[in-house]
C-alpha cells in the first residue's frame, strides 16, 4: 500500500506529479522571503540560540534542581577543570558510588531530584509502595491508544500516549503542587511501559512480529523492568541490571538550560497542563540536535568499522578520522559524534561514569574488542579535533559516546534509544516544572527585533 492510500488525506508530494512545478514555484517564494542576513545577528546583538558571544548560556532563569560545573575559581580566575554534576546539591559521582550494590539507584534519585533530599529508610519504603501502585496501564488503554496508529518513531508514539492520558485524569488541569506531584508520579511510572509497548507494537504491525506485552513484575526496580519487559525471554544479569540503572541516573537531570528542560519551564510558565508540558519535552528531545545523538554516534561507528579494514591500527583510523573531520566521509557534516560538549571541557563526567560500566559490561560480555575500538575513536578524535579548528581549549567526549554502545550490549533496540532518554529525564523535567509553578509568576516570553519592511501601500487580490 503507498503512503498516500495508507494516511488517507495526507498528501505525499512526489507522487502528485501535477503538483510538483507548483510546490516547487511556493518553495523559491518560500527561501526567497524567509532569508534574513547574518549580519543582522550581529548589528543587532542577537543571543542565538539564547548563548552570548563565546557560546555560553543566557542567564534565563534560577533554579535549586541541579548545577553542571565545569570550571573552578582559582585567585578569582576561572579555571577550566573535570566537569561536575549535582543533583540537589549532591556530587553525582559521590552519589554514585553509595549505590553500590543497591538495585533501586534511579528511584532513589527520582525521590531525590523531586523532593530536594534523600529519603530515609521509611520514606524510600513508602515510595516505592507508591512508585510501584502507579507502575501499571489499563487493558483499554493499551488496545485503544498503544496498539493504534503505530509507527517506527516511538518517541512520537510517547508523545501522542501521553497527550491521550489527559482524558483518564478526572482533574487533568489542576496544576496545584500536589496534583502535579501526582500526575508527574504517574507519567515517570508509566512511561517506560508506553515505550516498550509502543515497540512490541510497531514490530506487530509493522515488522510482522509475534506480539509481545510483558506486565511489569512486583518487586523489581525500574531498570530490572524494562530489561525484563524488552527481551524476548525476560532474563538479565546483575550486572545488566545495574548498568541500565546507572544509565538511567546519569541521564535523569542536567540542569534547566538544556533544550527539553527549558522548554518544560517554558511551556509550564504559560498556566497549561502537566500532559501539555511533559509531552512538548518529548518532542525537544526527539531531536538529533539533543536525545537522538547517540543514534549518530552508532551510525558513525558502523560506518567506520565498513571503511577501516583493521580498525586496530590506529593510522588507518585517524586517517579516516580525518575524512570525517574534512567532510569527506560519513554524513559529511564534519563533525565526530559524541565529542565535545557546550558546558564540559576536560571531561563530561556522566561519560566519565558510563564509560567505566560499559567497560565492566563488555568483560561480562566478551566484547573487550569493541570497548577498545571506542577507546581509541575518543582518545584519537579529541586531538584531532583540536588541530583541525587550531584551539587549546581542551575538547571530551560527552555521554553520547558510549550511552549507544551501552545500550546495544544490554539488547535495546535502537527504536528504543531515544525513549529509553526521556524515560531517565522526565524526573527532571517533572521537577522543574514543579519548580516553575512554585516560583515563576510570568509566563517566558523573549523578544524578536523585526527587521522586514514595512508595506505601506498594497491591494488586496481583486474580486473574480
Amino acid at each position: 500500500m503507498d503512503k498516500t492510500n495508507e494516511l488517507g488525506e495526507m498528501l505525499n508530494i512526489e507522487e502528485l506529479g501535477e503538483l510538483r512545478d507548483l510546490v516547487e514555484t511556493l518553495n523559491v517564494e518560500l527561501l526567497k522571503n524567509h532569508r534574513i542576513e547574518k549580519e543582522l545577528y550581529t548589528k543587532y546583538d542577537v543571543k542565538r540560540g539564547l548563548r552570548d558571544t563565546n557560546g555560553k548560556g543566557v542567564l534565563t532563569g534560577l533554579t535549586e534542581v541541579s548545577d553542571v560545573s565545569a570550571y573552578q575559581n582559582v585567585n578569582n580566575e576561572q579555571i577550566a577543570s573535570d566537569g561536575r554534576l549535582y543533583y540537589q546539591g549532591y556530587d553525582v559521582k559521590t552519589l554514585i558510588e553509595g549505590l553500590e550494590g543497591r538495585r533501586f539507584g534511579f528511584e532513589e534519585i527520582v525521590y531525590l531530584l523531586l523532593f530536594g533530599k534523600l529519603p530515609n529508610e521509611q520514606e524510600f519504603k513508602d515510595f516505592l509502595v507508591v512508585m510501584e501502585k502507579m507502575q501499571t496501564l489499563s487493558n483499554r488503554f493499551v488496545r485503544d491508544v498503544v496498539m493504534k496508529a503505530s509507527n517506527s518513531n516511538i518517541m512520537n508514539a510517547m508523545q501522542r500516549c501521553i497527550l491521550t492520558l489527559y482524558t483518564y485524569d478526572s482533574d487533568p488541569d489542576d496544576i496545584s503542587p500536589m496534583n502535579v506531584l501526582r500526575q508527574s508520579l504517574e507519567l515517570i511510572n508509566k512511561l517506560p511501559l508506553i515505550a516498550v509497548y509502543s515497540y512490541s507494537s510497531y514490530c506487530h504491525f509493522r515488522k510482522n512480529e509475534s506480539l509481545q506485552i510483558r506486565n511489569p513484575m512486583k518487586g523489581l526496580s525500574l531498570a530490572e523492568n524494562i530489561l525484563q519487559m524488552v527481551r524476548y525471554d525476560g532474563k538479565y544479569t546483575e550486572l545488566e541490571a545495574k548498568v541500565l540503572d546507572i544509565a538511567l541516573i546519569l541521564h535523569a537531570e542536567h540542569g534547566g538550560g538544556n533544550n527539553s528542560t527549558f522548554t518544560t519551564h517554558v511551556v509550564t510558565s504559560s498556566g497549561t497542563d502537566t500532559y501539555s508540558s511533559i509531552s512538548a519535552s518529548i518532542g525537544s528531545l526527539k531531536g538529533p540536535r539533543h536525545g537522538g545523538a547517540n543514534l549518530k554516534v552508532q551510525n558513525m561507528f558502523r560506518d567506520i568499522r565498513k571503511n577501516v579494514a583493521n580498525i586496530n591500527d590506529e593510522d588507518a583510523l585517524q586517517s579516516y578520522l580525518i575524512k570525517i573531520l574534512n567532510k569527506d566521509a560519513f554524513d559529511r557534516s564534519g563533525l565526530i559524534y559524541g565529542m565535545g560538549h557546550a558546558v564540559y571541557t576536560l571531561s563530561d563526567p556522566r561519560e566519565v561514569i558510563l564509560k567505566e560500566y560499559a567497560r565492566r559490561l563488555s568483560e561480562e560480555k566478551g566484547m573487550m574488542d569493541e570497548f577498545l575500538f571506542y577507546d581509541s575513536v575518543e582518545r584519537l578524535s579529541a586531538k584531532l579535533i583540536m588541530e583541525k579548528h587550531k584551539v587549546n581549549k581542551n575538547v571530551c567526549a560527552n555521554v553520547d559516546f558510549y550511552s549507544g554502545m551501552v545500550y546495544t550490549m544490554l539488547g535495546i533496540p535502537e527504536e528504543l534509544f531515544t525513549p529509553i532518554f526521556a524515560i531517565a529525564r522526565i524526573p527532571g523535567w517533572c521537577s522543574h516544572r514543579l519548580e516553575e509553578l512554585l516560583n515563576g509568576n510570568k509566563i517566558i516570553r523573549p523578544a524578536y527585533k523585526y527587521v522586514g519592511q514595512h508595506v505601506e501601500h498594497y491591494s488586496l487580490l481583486e474580486e473574480r
